[in-house]
């Protein structure tokens, strides 16, 4: 980890970005006395931070740190060392030091008990504006002019110099809020190599049938098991007018999203019925039917959801299924096959994955062609899934530039 250090004379800092990953570099820096000032391009701070706790913010997650860096999957060699610098431990530690108390649910995520991001934030914000942290709203970056930083505003063009400058912008998956992807064009038009950016933690096409979209749009399918190739997870998916999404499908988008980069679509298995085996659910269809429709006998039956009967009534051959012997309706049931056509837009997406790769970066996370330029948070090119890991990165890597920006200031003086 880069070594930190108090600044004996202060130097300037711009970070541009009120994400989490911006605020963090901000507090570490203002902390070590530099004169800090956060840009963004918004009326307000951390819109996305705020949008993501409205069902409960999930901060970071308590799995031991070996499987917790696993989950960057490629990255995990690179964001290994900057997250055990600032591991789920500090990263709780720092909310409990806001005043939020934090806890572990079932699932091992660590959540603030209030559950909510705004109180967390409003505090953050009292302890920059303590420690001397200004912040300049609604100036959106357009990149550089003669080496400054070149703001647009209401009042027109801005132009700014600083010691050194954070770039915290985030990725594209919320363009609304902020989070558009626009600093792409600019950094590459500077020569800094840019992954491109694509939808991660997202949701898939499917084309339904009217019928099913009509009846089943907006619900859950749930307790199921979704599988792609050796991969399994176990959760929830939500049905949509035009596919799905939902805890499940995010946890397999990486691989599903390069399945059908590389053949055109992608092949996810559902167990409908995971908490029976193949052979118990094919002795359960041994039972006469006695009359009932197929959808009404399922449903009584192997207690089979609407949502998971209507699946079923998707497939072609949904006049035959009566007819099916009892060990190939189970199959069925326990391997149906949905087929993904492509993910969701990036701006239905969670997360981005993509961004400024590595190799241009320098083992403080600075620009290796612009000296003095750092890049945090979700502009990197890394994804993870959802779970707390997202935020933890985020939180990690401008704690790690912040100290990399500290270390270059202190060897240039």
């Amino acid at each position: 980890m880069p070594p930190s250090g108090v600044c004996a004379i202060k130097k300037t800092i711009a970070i541009i970005g009120s994400g989490p990953a911006g605020l963090r570099a901000a507090e570490t820096l203002s902390s070590l006395e530099y004169e800090v000032t956060v840009y963004d391009r918004k009326p307000s701070v951390g819109r996305k931070f705020l949008l993501a706790g409205r069902g409960g913010l999930n901060l970071t997650h308590s799995e031991g740190i070996t499987s917790f860096i696993e989950r960057y999957a490629e990255r995990a060699e690179i964001l290994g060392p900057i997250i055990k610098a600032f591991p789920p431990e500090s990263l709780q530690a720092w909310c409990e030091g806001l005043g939020e108390k934090t806890f572990i649910g079932t699932s091992g995520r660590v959540f603030p008990e209030s559950f909510k991001a705004s109180p967390l934030l409003r505090a953050w914000l009292r302890r920059l504006e303590m420690q001397g942290v200004r912040f300049k709203l609604n100036h959106e970056w357009r990149g550089w002019e003669d080496e400054a930083l070149l703001f647009a505003t209401p009042e027109g063009a801005v132009r700014i110099t600083a010691d050194a400058t954070l770039l915290a912008l985030g990725g594209a998956s919320w363009p609304r809020l902020g989070s558009d992807g626009s600093w792409v064009d600019i950094l590459q038009k500077e020569g800094v190599a840019i992954a491109p950016l694509q939808p991660a933690n997202c949701g898939f096409f499917i084309s339904w049938s009217d019928i099913f979209t009509q009846k089943f749009a907006g619900q859950p399918l749930k307790t199921i098991t979704a599988s792609f190739q050796e991969h399994k997870v176990q959760g929830e998916i939500m049905i949509t007018a035009k596919g799905i999404e939902g805890g499940a499908v995010y946890a397999l988008s990486a691989l599903l999203r390069e399945e059908i980069s590389q053949n055109g679509a992608a092949l996810l298995s559902l167990d409908l019925k995971p908490d029976l085996s193949l052979e118990a659910l094919s002795e359960r269809l041994k039972k006469p039917r006695a009359g009932k429709s197929l959808s009404n006998y399922l449903k009584a039956t192997v207690n089979l959801s609407d949502v998971a009967v209507g699946l079923l009534m998707e497939r072609p051959d949904r006049k035959a299924l009566g007819d099916y012997p009892p060990q190939k309706l189970a199959t069925l049931i326990k391997d149906y096959t949905l087929n993904l056509t492509a993910p969701f837009p990036m701006d239905r997406a969670i997360s981005t994955a993509g961004g400024v790769k590595f190799e241009c970066l320098d083992q403080n996370l600075m620009l290796r062609d612009k000296p003095g330029v750092f890049v945090a948070g979700e502009m990197l090119d890394w994804e993870a899934p959802t779970g707390g890991y997202l935020l933890q990165a985020c939180m990690a890597t401008g704690e790690w530039a912040a100290q990399g920006i500290n270390d270059w200031l202190t060897r240039k003086r």
